[in-house]
């Protein structure tokens, strides 16, 4: 076995239990068919993935799938001795960055449950001490424990849709007080992360649905199918949620772009009476400034002439802002 980092909970068919990142410990579980083995493994290389191909005889496809650093859709399939399902988890939520989900591939057999990922998953964490608080959690069949890994994942979907959900109410209040063009930018990544969610939620609902209707028999024991089933009512309910959050996005970019609209409008209403005020009194100076003799201009040699003109341009002014002022127009 290479050097990642490898977890072994072994059950022996007496009901011992054992905490363990030992090789022959594994080898001695998947020989117990009355034992259960749970394998948690971190794949970050080719070579981290020996174990499945050397102790555990996978399809070779599986261990590409597990290998590759590409995130690939959820998706089960039945390989006959056991089944391969990819689920993705999702990492902690920051309302400045984009959501990156991370996938998770599981292997269920007869008597153990195997779990890959590329980096430490929350969710698994999370389960394995409660595992350790309440051991009971592991004397059941390795469908029951699939199920609590996988429900553990989804349990996570919930707080970051509710994240994502006041974000979206933040920056609608945002909005309202102090438009800014950096708000069109996080209201798109909040777009972007309840994409992401919703990609993340309908193929796995999929996948609970199928396991909880018995399509998976030899791995999935009837009574608990209902709990896969339980992880499909919660999967669409997050699918109910994340359109409401889509929608209250769209919601609010509709609301910043009216807001700049209107911002828009009171700008141009402002600058339009401006020009409007000015027109005359540009016209005014125009004509005095015309290369005619001075004869031609009333009143130019009188000592109040020049007065007179520039009063009378701040008359009209007066006059225009005023009758602007009277229709509301300003």
């Amino acid at each position: 076995m290479s050097n990642v980092p490898v977890r072994i909970v072994y059950r022996s068919g007496e009901g011992n239990l054992t905490w363990a990142e030992d090789d022959d410990v594994l080898r001695q579980a998947l020989v117990d068919g009355d034992g259960f083995v749970w394998l948690d493994l971190t794949i970050r290389a080719e070579e981290d993935a020996s174990v499945l191909r050397d102790v555990f005889s996978f399809h070779e496809l599986t261990i590409e799938d597990c290998v590759s650093p590409r995130v690939d859709p959820a998706r089960i399939d039945d390989y006959q001795d056991y089944l391969f399902l990819i689920v993705q988890a999702l990492t902690a939520y920051d309302s400045e960055r984009e959501l990156v989900p991370v996938e998770v591939d599981f292997y269920l057999g007869r008597n153990y449950v195997v779990s890959c990922h590329r980096e430490p998953i929350a969710a698994i964490e999370h389960f394995r001490e409660r595992c350790r608080r309440d051991e009971r959690l592991l004397r059941r069949t390795p469908d029951w424990v699939l199920h609590g890994l996988i429900d553990a994942i989804v349990d996570e979907y919930l707080p970051i849709v509710d994240a994502v959900d006041e974000t979206i109410d933040t920056l609608e209040e945002q909005i309202l007080e102090r438009p800014d063009t950096k708000l069109m930018r996080h209201i798109m990544l909040a777009k972007r992360n309840a994409l992401h969610i919703r990609r993340a939620t309908v193929p796995q609902r999929e996948i609970m649905q199928r396991l909880s209707r018995g399509e998976f028999s030899e791995f999935i024991r009837t009574d608990v199918a209902i709990y896969y089933r339980d992880i499909f009512d919660h999967l669409t309910r997050i699918d109910y949620l994340i359109e409401a959050v889509r929608d209250l996005a769209d919601g609010a970019l509709n609301t910043y772009l009216s807001v700049i609209s209107n911002r828009l409008n009171q700008i141009m209403k402002v600058l339009t009476a401006a020009a409007t005020v000015f027109l005359p009194l540009t016209l005014i100076s125009g004509i005095y400034g015309m290369n005619f003799t001075q004869n031609q201009f009333p009143s130019f040699h009188d000592p109040w002439g020049f007065a007179a003109v520039v009063g009378s341009m701040f008359a009209l002014a007066a006059g225009l802002l005023a009758f602007f002022r009277w229709r509301n127009w300003i």
